[in-house]
């Protein structure tokens, strides 16, 4: 038997949407211990994604959830740690991007396991490519991803207001009566799951045909600029729109004016489209239309359940909540680390009272401040939009960012980041960057684009 050791697979992301396309073998799969129906995970919601823990060959890992991708694919893995995995034969795949294929290595007999549930036959991607590193623009680390090889063994829920996985049994599986849920029929292709709804753009209906992809951060993606894309008057602009596992993915963002599912419907709602680069890869595009992302899965707790080819909905939280998009113009992501040296007042020694003789009192105030001293991830401008707020400011690509409105970089998360950036139209942004040496501030105001 064939055995490798993964050392440091270096190590998002505002999108993922991976349209990865390869053979899939059969393997064992997952299984729950005897006389165990179910299970619950907790997750961290992060970009509308769920990150969750996963414990490969004995290593503790974070994957997304992605019922975009076939099988599991691991990269990310940060220097000091090493992984086994065995049997491994060189094989290409292949992504969304303009990169063209990517060489892996696939890898069997490996033992995952996902809260109690374990799978000891289980078929692992590894990727090589150190560009391919999403924890950046996460912000957290992500070693790969799951989909189908786990969603197929079970019925899951994802509860994304409580950030809660529960996995069932399908064979010991009764759905509950549940007010306000609605169940839809998907359709199982190439081990992904599609499902049919409406759209509505210049005031016509469009029966469409969507990935349901929970890996992608959107709200919606179209292949066919007739839904939804004008030129006079204008009513899109250019962005980047993500990675990919073949490369970064670009297109035109605009807005389409209504997404149904079923009784359930949203307005306004943000749309991205491709451009032909990204899609060159995707050989289901003729029998698909586009792409159901988290940003409005987010908006329920959603029951997968493959064995019976439905998914089941039903309104959370979030369901409420306008689109919006990206209001700054720029990305932001980790970028190496940086020493940062924290003031820490000794409150314990720093005020004494004296008393004098019973008749007067003297306040001694020592200033004697403890430093600390630890490593963070430093914050850099890693895409800018042209013509955004902070592009007419004047922030630059590789700018490092210092301070977010007072707030020194190291106190804020990349997610709160991008919530900030996409709050609301009117809201003040300064930042304190890095520039060549120089410290400068930038000032811009959040903008609706459309």
């Amino acid at each position: 038997m064939k055995t490798v050791k993964l050392h440091s697979l270096i190590g998002f992301l505002v999108i993922f949407s991976f349209g990865i396309q390869f053979t899939v073998y059969a393997q064992g799969g997952f299984a729950f211990p005897e006389g165990k129906k179910r299970d619950r995970i907790p997750f961290d919601l992060v970009n509308n994604l769920a990150v969750i823990p996963i414990e490969i060959n004995g290593k503790k890992l974070s994957f997304l959830l992605d019922t975009g991708v076939n099988n599991t694919l691991l990269f990310s893995l940060n220097q000091a740690d090493s992984l086994e995995i065995k049997n491994v034969t060189p094989v290409k795949i292949r992504g969304l991007g303009d990169g063209g294929d990517i060489e892996a290595l696939k890898s069997l007999n490996n033992e995952v396991r996902v809260g109690a549930a374990v799978d000891k036959n289980h078929e692992v991607y590894v990727i090589f490519d150190q560009d391919i590193n999403f924890s950046p623009r996460m912000g957290v680390p992500i070693h790969g991803v799951i989909g189908y090889d786990f969603y197929k063994d079970f019925v899951v829920k994802t509860d994304y207001d409580s950030e809660l996985l529960t996995i069932y049994d399908p064979e010991q599986y009764k759905p509950k009566r549940c007010s306000g849920c609605e169940t839809f029929d998907i359709i199982l292709a190439r081990n992904k799951p599609y499902i049919k709804n409406r759209i509505k753009a210049f005031d016509q209906d469009h029966e469409v045909t969507l990935l349901i992809d929970s890996g992608a951060s959107d709200a919606l993606w179209l292949f066919d600029e007739d839904y939804g894309i004008s030129d006079t008057p204008k009513n899109y602009f250019m962005d980047f729109l993500g990675l990919g596992l073949s490369g970064g993915v670009y297109g035109k963002r605009s807005k389409v004016e209504e997404v149904s599912l079923g009784s359930f419907s949203f307005k306004n709602v943000n749309v991205a489209y491709p451009d032909s680069l990204a899609l060159k890869n995707l050989r289901t595009r003729g029998a698909r239309n586009g792409t159901l992302g988290s940003d409005i899965l987010k908006r329920f707790t959603v029951i997968m359940d493959y064995p019976s080819r439905k998914i089941t909905l039903k309104k959370n939280a979030f369901y409420k909540k306008p689109f919006h998009y990206n209001m700054s113009g720029i990305v932001i992501e980790h970028s190496g680390m940086v020493p940062v040296k924290a003031v820490r007042s000794n409150n314990a020694e720093s005020i004494r009272i004296n008393q004098n003789n019973g008749t007067s009192a003297a306040v001694n105030i020592d200033v004697n401040p403890l430093f600390t001293f630890f490593l963070t991830p430093k914050f850099v401008v890693a895409e800018l939009r042209e013509g955004s707020p902070a592009d007419l400011a004047g922030v630059l690509v590789g700018d490092e960012v210092l301070v977010i409105n007072g707030k020194p970089f190291y106190q804020w998360k990349l997610a709160e980041v991008n919530s900030l950036f996409s709050s609301k139209s009117g809201r003040k942004i300064v930042l304190q960057i890095s520039r060549n040496g120089m410290k400068v501030k930038k000032r811009f105001t959040l903008k609706e684009v459309l």
